[in-house]
C-alpha cells in the first residue's frame, strides 16, 4: 500500500479561493476562546497551518504579537494581503520550532489532521509558555450540514452537494485527489491519543458557535470547490473550463435566482494543557 506524502501542491491555487468560497468565522469563536483562556492582549498567537488567515486575523487583536505559518507560499501571500501587522512565515509543521521563540496560544484549524501529528504535537509543546494552551478549532466552513434538518426552513434552495461531488469525481475519478497522489482512506484520526502521547492534559471542550444558516451565491459556491483540496484548480488542468461550465449549469439548475441557503455545522474548540 503507497502511504500518501505531503508535497507543495495540496492546496495550490486554492489560496484566492478562500476568502470567496469559505464561510467566516464567526466573531462569537474569538470571544468563546478569549474568554476561557482569560486572554488579555498579552503574550503572543501561534496559528499553525493558517491557509490565508481567516483564523489569525480574528484572535490576533487578543495578543500582543502573532505569528502565522502554513506551507503553501500563496496562502502566506495571501494571508499578508489581508490582514497586515502579523508576521507571516511559509513553513511546514514539521519544522517547528524554527527558532520562533515561546507562545501563550498555539491553534490548528482544519490543519492538524494534514500534519505528522505526534512530531508536531510534541514541537509545539515545546513552544508552548506554562500555563499555556494549545487550541483546536473544530469547524467545516466549506459546506454546511447534510442529513437530518439540513433543509428546514430554509430561504433558497440548498447546494446540490451531492450533485457536485459527483460531478467532481466525473473528472477526477473515484478515488479522492490530495495534491499530486490520493487519499482513498482519508487523513488519520486519533488526535486525542496523539495528543495524551505527547504529554498534554485535557482536553476541555466548548461549544463557540451553535451553527445557523448561511446564504451564498454561484461564484461563492464554484470558489468553495475550489478550496478543498481534493479539487483545487490545478487538478482539472486543462478540463478545468469544462468543469467550470458543467459546475455552473448544475447550480443554475438547481437554483434560478443563483442565492442558495445552507445551515451550518456548529464550531466546537478542544483545549489541550502542556
Amino acid at each position: 500500500m503507497t502511504v500518501w506524502e505531503w508535497d507543495e501542491t495540496l492546496f495550490a491555487g486554492s489560496a484566492a479561493h478562500y476568502g470567496v468560497g469559505r464561510l467566516p468565522y464567526p466573531p462569537r469563536l474569538a470571544e468563546a476562546i478569549r474568554d476561557e483562556l482569560g486572554l488579555d492582549g498579552t503574550g503572543r498567537l501561534l496559528d499553525v497551518g493558517c491557509g490565508p488567515g481567516s483564523l489569525t486575523a480574528l484572535l490576533a487583536p487578543h495578543f500582543a504579537a502573532a505569528v502565522g505559518v502554513d506551507a503553501d507560499r500563496e496562502m502566506i501571500a495571501e494571508a499578508a494581503r489581508r490582514v497586515p501587522g502579523v508576521d507571516w512565515r511559509v513553513l511546514r509543521a514539521e519544522e517547528l520550532p524554527a527558532d520562533l521563540g515561546e507562545f501563550r496560544v498555539a491553534t490548528f484549524a482544519q490543519s492538524f489532521h494534514w500534519m505528522d501529528q505526534p512530531l508536531v504535537a510534541e514541537r509545539v509543546r515545546g513552544m508552548l509558555r506554562p500555563g499555556g494552551a494549545w487550541v483546536h478549532v473544530g469547524a467545516t466552513t466549506h459546506r454546511g450540514l447534510d442529513g437530518a434538518g439540513a433543509h428546514d426552513a430554509l430561504p433558497h434552495p440548498r447546494p446540490p452537494w451531492d450533485e457536485v461531488d459527483a460531478l467532481v469525481r466525473e473528472y477526477l475519478g473515484p478515488v479522492r485527489r490530495a495534491g499530486r497522489g490520493t487519499l482513498p482512506h482519508g487523513t488519520p484520526g486519533g488526535e486525542e491519543d496523539v495528543m495524551r502521547a505527547a504529554g498534554y492534559r485535557g482536553p476541555r471542550r466548548l461549544i463557540a458557535w451553535p451553527g445557523g444558516v448561511a446564504e451564498r451565491g454561484a461564484d461563492e459556491l464554484v470558489s468553495s470547490v475550489y478550496s478543498q483540496s481534493f479539487s483545487t484548480p490545478h487538478l482539472f488542468g486543462e478540463r478545468r473550463g469544462a468543469f467550470e461550465a458543467d459546475l455552473r449549469r448544475l447550480l443554475t439548475a438547481a437554483s434560478p435566482s443563483g442565492r442558495f441557503a445552507e445551515r451550518t455545522r456548529e464550531i466546537e474548540v478542544v483545549i489541550w494543557r502542556p
